[in-house]
């Protein structure tokens, strides 16, 4: 039980600090396109490494069951950690002040925001999370490198120059901020809802669709 609970802080943690580097270059970039695309080394890297992200894994509760949860929950404590501890080491630096105005005026927006519209604009990015981890997982049975590549920098480029909302990524701006204010917890609940519902909407959608393949099937013998 501690190799396992060891284990999976390790690599939420090494997410957590994937994910707020993707941040850190992204807020330093004067040109959002790049920014946007060099954003998707982190979760490239990530799936690469095998390392677990909460946004990657809340869609495969569909398939693995309620069991799942927890190791669920476990792996967004662990992306906390590593957003917190990101955070916290940028601010020390020459450039610290630089990045945490930008995340400041960019958290400003958000908190602003409607739990509505928070919350569905979590459920977009969601959806492109699950999109990018399960297209890794397809590609690697045909050994398609550029899929892979393709298919994360595509998922993290639309979800960050559309606006979606990313908990884990949101954790960052916000600890390298300092923009603590008290609709913060309202609006992590909208989005760490809004990514579980989105990450689990496609599943669904193909469970259910597998379903009625094999109900055709059946009619069709």
């Amino acid at each position: 039980m501690k190799n396992f609970l060891i284990s999976y802080l390790a690599y939420s943690f090494a997410s957590g600090l994937l994910v707020s580097m993707g941040g850190v270059v992204y807020l330093s970039c004067d040109n959002k396109y790049l920014g946007a695309m060099l954003f998707g080394l982190g979760l490239y890297t990530i799936i690469q490494f095998g390392f677990y992200l909460f946004t990657g894994k809340v869609g495969y509760i569909v398939n693995k069951g309620v069991k799942y949860i927890p190791e669920v929950l476990l792996i967004l404590f662990g992306n906390f950690i590593g957003t917190f501890v990101t955070a916290f080491l940028v601010n020390q630096t020459r450039f610290g002040n630089a990045i945490s105005e930008k995340a400041y005026n960019i958290m400003e927006g958000k908190l602003a925001d409607s739990p509505l519209s928070a919350f569905i604009l979590a459920i977009f990015c969601g959806m492109l999370m699950y999109i990018a981890v399960e297209n890794a997982s397809i590609s690697r049975k045909t050994n398609s490198d550029v899929s892979i590549i393709a298919g994360t920098l595509l998922a993290i480029m639309v979800f960050i120059l559309s606006g979606f909302n990313h908990c884990i990524a949101d954790m960052f701006y916000l600890f390298v901020s300092g923009n603590y204010k008290t609709e913060a917890i309202v609006y992590f609940i909208c989005v760490i809802l809004g990514n579980s519902v989105g990450g689990m909407t496609l599943p669904v959608i193909r469970k259910l669709g597998g379903l009625n393949n094999n109900a055709n099937k059946e009619q069709v013998k």
